[in-house]
């Protein structure tokens, strides 16, 4: 009965589906050929690169999410989106935690002044960061890796100052990047082959790297030929724009410096660690900063100096120095070398190179032994000072004797879960949670077929878990900045690290340390549900829009309630946005926001409210 008095109404549902999947075909459709050929100038530069969105991969799934998009108030009305209008022209390049003239107002004792400061609440900016006029998408990978849009980063400097290095050129509308540095000026692939003579760096037990003080990040772009991803960071303009460039050519990077407080990385995070000429006083402090590296590498890893004082012998004239000074830097050096129990595995002309011992037994037998850190917890880093103690070997350090090489390690159990070190986290969860992120993956790419046709190469994952998200992107196209959010519950960082992948701590309540538009696609799971007692919504909703790029996607999974509040807010930022239901079906609380950031530059954008003035005047 209840079914033949319903017939009209099932075929007027039924034309509704149907009209929505055309809908929705349609916006994918632009979408994708949006984010492809920009709307008239994000992409004209760079290369068509993918074709046109294929709709029939989605037509089985439900795209009626069962709840209203719209916000009510509490007393029952509806409410227009807060519209957000663009900031002033000054801001384009605007790095909230490092700026500059804040900067000045801090000591300039071991660099504090270019560390983290952040604006108080009442400074933070309340608006759109603008690009600059003529931005245009980045070249795809691997031509992003020599050529930059000079309108995206118009910044000179470099170009004299770097001239006989072969940093950098410019050449009419580009930069190009010739691969070269001021340790390695005949090119970073002459310069890695050295390296590679005394470091495994082409089987994969070397995969993952930190580069101190990077300049334009040629080494880290050079050894993805390599299949070793390095985390990149140099101060803010210490050499003008130089993190943006390394962003801007598609190479992880961000905006650091080794001053008084520890590196946002995890405990034995690298396999390598590295610094050319990066000007860091490596035998001062007691050696905090070479202890401070040691807490970074893994048992087995390789620390890489090049430049001064090595080599002194021949090159103290050039550089202008006493000979009896940089002796005496060298000799600290290797002084606190012998007191981490590094060994040092050779001297190759103007490089040196160290092995961290992959245990402590044979550094127990040395006359001279480190103050240990107290047993706290190691990964406690954020904002924690520096301190001049060595970070004790893990109770069992047999999985790192038998390091796996990379690709294999990146499903493979991490040793910090088959230890058990990791609380909360089993084998069997850390299995299941692979099996659920390519699921995610795969509907993700049903939707977005962008997602590895290359022209998204910055990644980041803003609530990374165990890095399942970014080991099933996993794709010489792309990388993942994996973040780990320091008040999440379970804190899994060194088990991406463990995988071979790249990650970092941050608070989402403050800017992340990078500078605007530098990455082509955000994914966010669950952060607005964990934040949501922490700090407001939209200025998390903001600093996304700052790092992303125009034209740019976001991926938001989370609590239907809490999508249609983001939605609400992402209406007033020139994001096209769209609410899908979650894989598994409709009833699943949990659903996921689709977006894309509109291009736009300075002087782009009037407000609806100066677009009423307008009128009436």
């Amino acid at each position: 009965m209840a079914i033949k008095g319903n017939s009209g109404e099932l075929k007027s549902r039924s034309s509704a589906s149907i009209f929505i999947v055309i809908g929705l075909c349609c916006f994918f459709y632009i979408l994708g050929a949006w984010q492809r050929s920009g709307f008239g100038k994000g992409d004209k530069i760079a290369s068509a690169i993918t074709k046109q969105t294929d709709c029939s991969v989605i037509s089985n799934l439900n795209y009626e999410t069962h709840h209203g998009d719209d916000v009510v108030t509490a007393d029952g009305s509806d409410k227009a989106a807060k519209e957000f209008p663009s900031c002033h022209a000054k801001y384009v390049d605007y790095t909230p935690c490092q700026d500059q003239m804040r900067a000045m107002k801090f000591p300039r004792d071991n660099m504090i002044y270019r560390e983290r400061h952040c604006p108080p609440e009442d400074e933070k900016l309340q608006c759109l960061i603008p690009a600059p006029k003529g931005y245009a998408t980045p070249f795809p990978w691997p031509q992003s890796r020599d050529y930059v849009p000079f309108a995206n980063a118009p910044y000179k400097s470099l170009t004299v100052e770097k001239a006989v290095q072969n940093w950098i050129q410019y050449e009419g509308n580009v930069f190009r990047f010739p691969g070269g540095g001021t340790q390695f000026p005949q090119g970073a692939d002459t310069y890695i082959n050295q390296l590679a003579s005394a470091i495994p760096i082409d089987n994969g037990v070397v995969r993952t790297a930190l580069d101190t003080g990077c300049g334009v990040a040629s080494l880290g772009a050079y050894l993805f030929k390599k299949n070793v991803i390095t985390m990149s960071f140099a101060p803010r303009d210490s050499h003008e724009a130089q993190v943006q460039f390394a962003l801007e050519r598609g190479v992880p990077a961000v905006i650091g410096v080794l001053g008084s407080i520890k590196m946002p990385f995890a405990t034995r995070a690298f396999d390598m660690a590295h610094c050319s000429r990066c000007l860091i006083p490596w035998g001062e402090n007691d050696g905090l900063f070479m202890m401070e590296v040691d807490r970074v590498l893994r048992p087995g890893g390789y620390w890489v100096l090049s430049g001064p004082p090595i080599n002194w012998r021949t090159y103290f004239g050039a550089w202008k120095r006493p000979k009896e000074d940089l002796e005496e830097e060298q000799r600290k050096i290797e002084e606190i070398a012998r007191l981490l129990c590094w060994e040092k595995l050779d001297e190759l002309g103007d490089i040196a190179v160290w092995k961290k011992r992959t245990n402590y037994d044979l550094c127990r037998q040395q006359d001279i032994k480190p103050n240990l850190c107290e047993p706290s917890y190691p990964d406690d880093v954020w904002y924690k000072k520096m301190e001049a103690c060595v970070t004790p070997y893990p109770k069992s350090t047999k999985s790192y004797e038998e390091w796996k090489p990379f690709p294999d390690r990146l499903n493979a159990i991490p040793p910090r879960i088959s230890s058990g070190s990791v609380p909360g986290v089993s084998v069997d969860m850390y299995q299941e949670d692979i099996q659920i992120w390519e699921k995610h993956v795969k509907s993700y790419k049903s939707i977005n077929n962008l997602i590895d046709s290359g022209r998204f190469r910055n990644i980041m994952d803003m609530n990374a878990g165990l890095g399942s998200f970014a080991a099933a992107l996993d794709s010489p196209k792309l990388w993942v900045m994996n973040v780990m959010p320091t008040i999440a519950e379970k804190d899994t960082l060194g088990v991406i690290s463990d995988r071979g992948l790249i990650g970092i701590y941050h608070d989402w309540c403050e800017a992340f340390s990078t500078y605007p538009r530098t990455y082509d696609l955000i994914h966010a799971n669950g952060i607005f549900s964990l934040y949501k007692d922490k700090c407001k919504a939209e200025d998390i909703l903001l600093e996304m829009d700052r790092i992303l790029r125009p034209e740019g996607s976001v991926i938001i999974r989370d609590n239907v309630n809490v999508l249609v509040k983001v939605k609400k807010i992402v209406g007033g930022m020139r994001w096209d946005a769209r609410m899908v239901d979650h894989e598994d079906g409709p009833l699943v609380s949990e659903k996921v926001l689709f977006a894309v950031k509109k291009y736009w530059v300075v002087g782009d954008i009037i407000t609806a409210h100066n677009k009423k003035n307008k009128v009436k005047n």
